[in-house]
C-alpha cells in the first residue's frame, strides 16, 4: 500500500464560478508545488478540461483523474471519477443531452472557458453548466458505474447542494462507500445523524475554485498504487 496525499474535487475556469486562473497549467503548477500526489478536476457538469490538464499533470509527475461535478434532479452535487479521458468524455456527452439549457451570462455567472493543449484557450460553453440535468440522485451510482467509473456525494457537510441539505436524509437505497466533507470536524456529527456513514470511506477535498484553495497534502488515502484505477477501486470498495 502507498498513502497518497490527495484533492479528489477541483474547478477548472470552465466552471462558471472558476477564477480566470484556473487554468490547466495553473491548476497542476499549484498542485506539484503544494506536493499533492493525486488530484482531479471536477468542473460543474463536463469533463471538458480534463485532457489538457492531465497532459500537464503527466509533465510534473502528478496522477490526474478525470472527473465531473455533476449536479442532479434535485440539485445535489456528486462527484464522478472515471478511469480514462474516453470514459470521462462519453459520460459528457450523455450529461449535456439531459443538461437544462439556459445560455450563460457571463456578466453575472462568468466565463466557461475550454482549454486545449499548451493552456490555450479554444472556446467556451456557451449554456450554464451551474444547471441541474434530469438525472435523479439514486440513478447516479449505477450510471457512472456503466463508464467504470465512481460516485461519492459531495460536501455532505455544506448548507446548500448536498445529499443531506437537499433532501434532508440518506436515501435507504444508497449504494455509495465513499463520502465527502468540507470539514473533518463535522464527521462525528453527521454520523451521529447519519448512521449510514458509519461504513463510509469519509475523505475531504477543496472543492477549489482559486488557486490558493486547493488543498495542501495534510490528508493521505492508502492505495494499493499511484493509478488511477488503484484510486478508484478504493473508493468504490466498502
Amino acid at each position: 500500500m502507498i498513502d497518497l496525499s490527495y484533492d479528489l474535487h477541483i474547478h477548472s475556469c470552465l466552471s462558471p464560478c472558476g477564477d480566470d486562473d484556473m487554468t490547466p497549467a495553473n491548476i497542476v503548477g499549484m498542485a506539484a508545488l503544494k506536493g499533492l500526489d493525486v488530484i482531479a478536476l471536477t468542473d460543474h457538469n463536463t469533463c471538458r478540461n480534463c485532457a489538457p490538464t492531465m497532459a500537464e499533470a503527466e509533465k510534473h509527475g502528478l496522477l490526474l483523474i478525470p472527473g465531473m461535478e455533476l449536479t442532479t434532479m434535485e440539485e445535489v452535487h456528486a462527484v464522478c471519477l472515471f478511469r480514462t479521458i474516453e470514459a470521462a468524455l462519453d459520460f459528457d456527452a450523455y450529461v449535456y443531452g439531459r443538461l437544462m439549457k439556459i445560455p450563460n451570462d457571463e456578466k453575472i455567472f462568468g466565463r466557461q472557458e475550454i482549454y486545449g493543449a499548451g493552456d490555450r484557450i479554444i472556446g467556451s460553453e456557451p449554456n450554464l453548466l451551474i444547471n441541474a440535468t434530469d438525472i435523479e440522485f439514486d440513478a447516479v451510482q449505477a450510471l457512472v458505474g456503466q463508464y467504470g467509473g465512481v460516485m461519492f456525494p459531495a460536501h455532505l457537510d455544506k448548507s446548500t447542494t448536498s445529499l443531506i441539505s437537499n433532501l434532508g436524509f440518506i436515501p435507504e437505497s444508497s449504494r455509495f462507500n465513499t463520502a465527502e466533507l468540507r470539514d473533518m470536524k463535522n464527521l462525528h456529527r453527521l454520523r451521529a445523524q447519519h448512521p449510514y456513514l458509519d461504513a463510509c470511506r469519509i475523505i475531504s477535498n477543496s472543492d477549489a475554485h482559486y488557486l490558493e484553495h486547493i488543498n495542501e497534502p495534510e490528508l493521505t488515502i492508502a492505495a494499493e498504487e499511484k493509478s488511477i484505477d488503484a484510486v478508484i477501486e478504493l473508493l468504490s470498495e466498502k
